[in-house]
Formats: C-alpha cells, sequence, structure tokens
C-alpha cells in the first residue's frame, strides 16, 4: 500500500503527521510525506526513518516563515505552490498513490486528489469537537451562531458537543476574532464543504474523550499521536540539563509552564506570571522563547532560586517526569493530548483558535484542570489569579484521580487490539 500525507508545514501540523507517518511504516505502508522545504531542512535527520520517503516542495518561504509575513500571505502561498508540486507528485508516481492523506487548512488538497481519482482522507489535527462546532456552524445553525457572536454568554447547545457559550467556540467564529484572522473562515467552510467528495475523517483523540462528537461526523480516532520514534521537528536541545535538575526535585512539585510555539505575551503579562511564580514559591521550569525576556523581571533574583528558564524543552519527557505536579498552558491541542497522557493537572489560560474549547474540557467535561479568570478589560492573568489556581489544582484529588484515569485511556488505546489501533487498521482496510 502507498500513501501520501501532505501537511500544512505548522508545527501542529507537522508533529501529528510525522507521528501518523511512523505509525503506518511499522505497519508496512509506503508513506511519501509531502510539506515545505523549510520544514524539511529542520527536521532532524538522525530521527528520521529509513523508510520515509520525503517530498518537500517550495513555498517562496524556504528559510520559514518571516515574523512580518502575514499569516493569510503564507497560508495562501503554501497552497499555490504546493497544490502543483502535489499534482506533479501524483503524476509523476511510478505507482500510483492508494490514498492522499491531508492535514488542517489545507482543503485544496483533497481537490487535487479528487482531480486525479485518488481517495482522500483528512487528518484532522484539532479535536472532534472542534470541527462539529465548524459543522454546524457552517449548516445548519449557522444563523444561531453568527447572530450571537458578539455575546460571549450566549448558551450554545448543539448535537455532538457539550454545553458551552458562545466564548468556547472557536475564535475564528467570533465578532471579537482580529481582522487579520478572518481569512480562514472560508479555508474552514471549504474543509466542511470537501467531506462531501472525501467524507473520512481521522482524528488525533479517543472516544471516550469526545464521544457524542466523534459519533456525529465520519470520524476514526488514532490518537494519541505522541513522539516515540517518529522525527522530530524544530525540537532540539544542547542537552538535558532540564531533566537533571527535574531529578533533583521532589515528586509532584513542579510547576511546568509553557505556551506553544505560536502565543506572544507582552511584558506586562510576563511580569505577572514572573510574579505569580514567585508568589507560589514551588519549583519550576518555564520554557520562554525569548529567554533574555527573564533578565528583565522584576523579581529576576528570586526566579533565579526558584526554578528554571529554558528556551525550549523535550515537553512529553517533561510531562511524564514525576517530579511534575501541575501544567499551566495555552490548551494546544497536541499539547492537550500530551497532557491528557501524562494525566497532569492542568491550568488553561486559552489564547486563540480551538484553545477556549479545550480548556472548557479541560474543565468541565474531563475535570483535569481549571481555566483561569482573566482581568476584565485587557484578558490579562495576573499573578494572584496564577496562584490561585495553580494551589487549587495540585491540591484538588479529584482532578488527580481524573488525570490517572485518562492517562490510562490514552495509553490502552495504543496497545495492540486497543481502539485505536484497530481504527488504523480499519483506515488501511477501506483504503
Amino acid at each position: 500500500m502507498k500513501i501520501l500525507i501532505v501537511a500544512y508545514s505548522g508545527k501542529g501540523h507537522i508533529n501529528p503527521s510525522l507521528r501518523f507517518a511512523t505509525r503506518l511504516l511499522k505497519m508496512n505502508v509506503h508513506v511519501t510525506f509531502c510539506t515545505s522545504l523549510s520544514v524539511v531542512q529542520h527536521i532532524d535527520n538522525q530521527t528520521i526513518p529509513h523508510n520515509l520517503t520525503f517530498a518537500p516542495f517550495s513555498d517562496g518561504h524556504d528559510a520559514g516563515k518571516h515574523p512580518n509575513t502575514p499569516l493569510q500571505q503564507f497560508i495562501s502561498d503554501f497552497e499555490t505552490h504546493g497544490a502543483c508540486a502535489v499534482a506533479q507528485i501524483i503524476a509523476s508516481a511510478t505507482q500510483p498513490f492508494d490514498c492522499l492523506v491531508y492535514t488542517t487548512v489545507i482543503p485544496w488538497a483533497a481537490r487535487v486528489a479528487h482531480s486525479h481519482n485518488i481517495k482522500s482522507v483528512l487528518l484532522w489535527c484539532q479535536s472532534a469537537s472542534i470541527l462539529v462546532s465548524y459543522y454546524h456552524y457552517f449548516n445548519q445553525h449557522h444563523s444561531l451562531l453568527s447572530s450571537n457572536n458578539n455575546n460571549p454568554t450566549f448558551p450554545v447547545n448543539l448535537p455532538g458537543l457539550p454545553p458551552l457559550t458562545m466564548a468556547d467556540l472557536p475564535s475564528f467564529l467570533l465578532s471579537s476574532c482580529p481582522k487579520d484572522h478572518k481569512f480562514l473562515v472560508p479555508v474552514l467552510k471549504d474543509h466542511i464543504d470537501v467531506l462531501k467528495i472525501s467524507p473520512k475523517i481521522l482524528v488525533n483523540s479517543v472516544r471516550e474523550l469526545e464521544n457524542e462528537s466523534v459519533e456525529k461526523l465520519d470520524f476514526l480516532p488514532i490518537g494519541p499521536l505522541i513522539p516515540s520514534d517518529s522525527p522530530c521537528i524544530f525540537e532540539k536541545a544542547d542537552d538535558d540539563y532540564y531533566i537533571q535538575w527535574l531529578n533533583t526535585q521532589a515528586k509532584s512539585s513542579v510547576v511546568y509552564v509553557s505556551f506553544g510555539t505560536i502565543a506572544a505575551f507582552g511584558m506586562e503579562q510576563m511580569e505577572e506570571m514572573a510574579s505569580g511564580l514567585v508568589e507560589i514559591g514551588r519549583p519550576f521550569l518555564w520554557v520562554i522563547r525569548e529567554s533574555e525576556q527573564f533578565e528583565k523581571f522584576s523579581k529576576v533574583e528570586e526566579l533565579h532560586k526558584l526554578g528554571m528558564i529554558v528556551r525550549w524543552c523535550y515537553q512529553v519527557e517533561v510531562l511524564s517526569h514525576e517530579a511534575i505536579g501541575c501544567v499551566v498552558m495555552h490548551c494546544g491541542w497536541n499539547s492537550t493530548v500530551e497532557v491528557l497522557v501524562a494525566g497532569v493537572p492542568t491550568v488553561a489560560f486559552p489564547q486563540w483558535s480551538d484553545q477556549g474549547m479545550n480548556a472548557k474540557m479541560i474543565e468541565d467535561v474531563w475535570k483535569i484542570g481549571v481555566r483561569v479568570r482573566r482581568r476584565e478589560g485587557d484578558g490579562v492573568m495576573e499573578g494572584e489569579e496564577m496562584k490561585r489556581c495553580v494551589e487549587m489544582v495540585m491540591e484538588d484529588q479529584e482532578m488527580k484521580r481524573n488525570g490517572e484515569k485518562w492517562r490510562e485511556v490514552m495509553r490502552e488505546a495504543l496497545k495492540n487490539g486497543g481502539p485505536s489501533t484497530i481504527n488504523l487498521q480499519t483506515f488501511l482496510h477501506d483504503v
């Protein structure tokens, strides 16, 4: 069997796609991985399975996304160059591909596959619940949702979803969405439209997490797509000094703080978080991409005594370390899955996109954490609020028990004979 994976170049899309590719290779599937040249150049060659074939293309940003390049332009360039590249890869293949698997924000790949009479399947890189919310928005519930998108407290009760408010829905559907993100709405609508020609959806989740959402659309949960021996993208460190430091800390004592690769905070918010960590008084491991910010904090000496700042860490390894007591995070889906696999109590500080709904699930559905209360007016998480939330989740025994429960559910899913393994076999059988 021969499968072509076409993955958007964002890290949140590349990592689960590579993990998916690795699992296919273990099942003796021939896999070709197509994405932008800038991504392939940053993959650690030592982690690439010898039987994984890369088919990179230039999207006009071979040095990676420049900070001043608008997201709309970047995604548009990826489509313009990618559609031609994928068509050429399909046409020039010595042996036809049996299926094309494409990721979030590139629905055009399904149309390219369809034009070449190749079956396509969506690998959705967010939760099933998020795609169901888009499905409702672009179908029979559009009028209800669009007419209330400026009312954050408006109750939302839709099939396949837990009870929500408008504020819990993806940020792109809300009136508060920044103008430079509005272009994604038609992209997401196209995702729903192409399900008519490509209805099957692979999702990085397990049925028990989102049973009603999984039933609503044609989902096959194949998660958790967590690192094992899959290739590493942009994940490199000089050594494991932070693991050595964690080894010196007491069990369940460390506060781990990380907000992914996209979220960027102003100095006021960073100062509030720094103040909160000092007030908490527990050891902490804080990932700050621009580590020079650390030395600008007013309480830098106290911070040095308490914890450690790193520019990058291998998150899955950190979350599984027995010293970690809780995580403060943005609730991106990949990080949420990794937290569930580790069973770590969570303080949720969502920023945009799907993160608000993920935070809602963490607090009210899976009950493994709490969502912070933002300061009215500017949405800042104050240090005192951070302290309140951290102390709550680190002391709440029910959250810890729920974390242990979901950890077992996630790990059972991947075992031989587990539901995610069976679903992946079903996908291959259908192909």
